[in-house]
């Protein structure tokens, strides 16, 4: 098993808000991962459509899987997400997070949210993460 799969499965373990979403690691890299879900009823706002938050969790999931993958752990320090499209109950959406800038401390990430049936662009998220002096695995472990 690759360094970033066994870190974000080590992740997602304990990561009970995504697990609740329903969220499936499609693809892990470094600095980049693809990630999919079901909007279920229970996600749904008074207009019937997916609430904001569904599509930034989701987003924010894929930004701390692509940014932790390298493994250094970090964590987000700012984040922003535009909705172009409106989501309904059983839409299957994507997130695919890619990094644009990584240095010592700063990582910079840009998450694109699809939806599976016609790829159409359903939020835009950008994300910037704090990366720390801690690492994911020991220099021992494979």
């Amino acid at each position: 098993m690759s360094a970033p799969k066994k870190i974000v499965d080590m992740m997602m373990a304990s990561d009970f808000f995504s697990q609740w979403l329903g969220i499936e690691i499609l693809e892990v890299k470094e600095g980049t991962c693809k990630l999919q879900m079901t909007v279920r009823k229970d996600m749904l706002n008074g207009f019937g459509i997916a609430h904001g938050g569904i599509t930034y969790s989701l987003a924010d999931s894929a930004l701390a899987f692509a940014s932790n993958s390298h493994g250094q752990k970090s964590v987000s320090i700012e984040t922003s997400i535009s909705h172009t499209e409106s989501l309904k109950e059983n839409d299957v959406i994507i997130a695919e997070a890619f990094e644009e800038k990584c240095s010592n401390k700063i990582g910079i990430y840009t998450i694109k949210i699809t939806k599976s049936s016609d790829l159409k662009v359903v939020a835009l998220f950008k994300g910037t993460v704090y990366r720390t002096s801690q690492n994911w695995l020991n220099s021992t472990e494979d």
